[in-house]
Order: structure tokens, then C-alpha cells, then sequence
């Protein structure tokens, strides 16, 4: 049995070039097409909300980096740079980073480099930060800020009473001085004639008069006048002579020598208060007359 075969058939060549042009049009049509869609990147790291999470051993590019500024205090991603390391002509970097707010960050946008220079060329660093509560929950009330109380202030206390106590001191030595002084001053100032007569007139009214007063009074007496009259530089005997003739001492020195002398039945508070008023307001020193021998003159002449 014996079969007829037909010659074999063998392609045209413009079918293979047709086939090959439309194979590479397909995968540059699908080239184009997936370089239009947007890459999908895992991210490096995921953490919640609030909870901080770490990359490590980073190496990026360049220069090295440090955080930029936050300028927005309500930012909810924070950034930090917990250490770096040479890496040839790069750096690594262990980073750390919490939000505040769930949702997808890129790490390399909160980077800058130290040197000022543009922070081209870093690769992206994808994190995720996903919600603890579940979705459709009410957010709080923001809080109020309100003025904090007066705390304190027992140093500025301790000082007001320190200071109220210093000047309380400082017054009490002050007027401690001032009567002191003024006392000192009264000790050494010599007794007016009023004084030296005021005690010796109050004896004399309540009759407690002594012998030794009575002669006391009248050296007073006998040396104001001494005094008044400029008889200074003359004997007792002629002091007590001059004095008994003037118009004006006379009368009250023997007004008062016939007081001291009475009887005691005889004297009167009345007459001696009369007599001696003149001198109770003198602001003289007292300077008593040292009478000598001429005292008995004078009693003789009272006789």
C-alpha cells in the first residue's frame, strides 16, 4: 500500500515579521500602561495611633540628615533621629516615629540635610499608622484652656515678713535711740530753777519741809536773783544786802524768809504759793548762792 504525500507547506516570510511587530507593540502597550498607575509600595513599619515604632539601619544617600524644623505644632507625625552612622559615602539611620492621627506617612519628607544642601534622591520611607477605635466613633471635645490657679509664692511670703520684721526692728532701735538720747540729753542738761523749786514748794505746802530744805530754797532764791541783778563777783554779806534793797526781790525774799519762819499755826499753803509762784516757770538753770558767813546776817536780819 503505497500513500501519496504532498509537498510540505512552509510559512511566508511576512507572516513572521507581521507576528514579531505585534508581539512588541503588546509589551510596549502594556509597558506605558503600568508606568501610568501609581507604584504600590508596602510600607516599611506599621504602629497605632500614639504608639511609637522604630527603622532600623537605614541607609539613605547623600549627606547626612537631620529633622526638619516642626513648624506646626498640630502636626501629627513626629520624627526623631535616634542615631546615625557612616555608610561609605552614605549614611544609616535608626529612626523613630509616632502620629497622632491614623493614615499612611512618608518618613523621608520630615528629612533635610545638615549641610543646607537639597535633599534630592532619598528614597521613599512608607509607614502606616492604623486607628485603635473602630471607624464612626465621635471625637472628644477639644479642652479648654483655661488660667492655671496661683500656685505658691511662699518665697515672696517669707520675704514680706522678713521685710516687715526688719523694719519693725529697725523702728524699735530707732525710737529706742531717740528716747535714750532725749533722756541722756534731759540727764545732762542742768535742772531749771523751776524744777529744783517745784518738789521743795509741794514739801513746804504739806508741812514735810526740812531744815535742810528750808536752806536749799533759799540759796535758790538767793542765787537767781544773784544772778538777775549781775551781782556775781560780790560777797555773799552784800549779795543778800543788794537783793533785800531791790524794789522787786526784796519783797518776795522777805515774804518768803517770813513764810519759812512762821509757826506752824501761823503758816498759810496760800501765802507760800503766792510767794513762790513767780518761780515756777523758769527755765533757768538752778544755781544755788553759796552763803558762807553772811546766813547768820541774814537770820538776824529775819529776827
Amino acid at each position: 500500500m503505497s500513500s501519496t504525500l504532498g509537498p510540505a507547506t512552509t510559512p511566508r516570510p511576512g507572516s513572521f515579521r507581521l507576528r514579531n511587530v505585534l508581539i512588541a507593540a503588546s509589551l510596549i502597550l502594556g509597558t506605558t500602561l503600568r508606568a501610568d498607575e501609581p507604584p504600590v509600595t508596602s510600607p516599611r513599619s506599621t504602629t497605632t495611633v500614639g504608639m511609637p515604632a522604630t527603622l532600623e539601619q537605614v541607609v539613605l544617600p547623600g549627606a547626612e540628615l537631620e529633622v526638619k524644623p516642626q513648624e506646626d505644632k498640630r502636626a501629627p507625625l513626629v520624627v526623631r533621629i535616634v542615631a546615625s552612622y557612616p555608610h561609605g559615602t552614605a549614611f544609616r539611620y535608626d529612626l523613630s516615629y509616632y502620629a497622632l492621627e491614623p493614615g499612611s506617612y512618608d518618613l523621608a519628607s520630615s528629612l533635610r540635610r545638615k549641610d543646607g544642601s537639597p535633599a534630592t534622591g532619598l528614597p521613599s520611607l512608607p509607614v502606616r499608622v492604623d486607628p485603635v477605635l473602630p471607624p464612626g466613633q465621635v471625637e472628644p471635645h477639644a479642652l479648654a484652656i483655661e488660667r492655671s490657679p496661683w500656685l505658691g509664692g511662699y518665697r515672696l511670703l517669707i520675704g514680706l515678713f522678713g521685710s516687715l520684721w526688719c523694719a519693725g526692728l529697725a523702728a524699735i532701735l530707732l525710737l529706742g535711740r531717740r528716747k535714750g538720747g532725749a533722756a541722756a540729753e534731759a540727764a545732762a542738761r542742768p535742772a531749771t530753777l523751776a524744777e529744783r523749786i517745784r518738789p521743795l514748794a509741794s514739801a513746804a505746802l504739806d508741812g514735810t519741809l526740812s531744815e535742810g530744805q528750808h536752806a536749799e530754797l533759799e540759796r535758790l532764791l538767793i542765787g537767781y536773783w544773784r544772778r538777775r541783778l549781775g551781782l556775781e563777783t560780790a560777797s555773799p554779806a552784800a549779795t543778800i544786802a543788794a537783793i533785800r534793797r531791790d524794789p522787786e526781790a526784796g519783797p518776795l525774799l522777805r515774804g518768803l524768809e517770813e513764810w519759812l519762819h512762821r509757826p506752824d499755826g501761823e503758816a498759810r499753803a496760800e501765802d507760800l504759793a503766792a510767794l513762790l509762784r513767780p518761780y515756777r516757770d523758769l527755765q533757768e538753770p538752778a544755781e544755788e548762792a553759796d552763803l558762807g558767813e553772811a546766813a547768820v546776817p541774814a537770820a538776824e536780819g529775819r529776827r
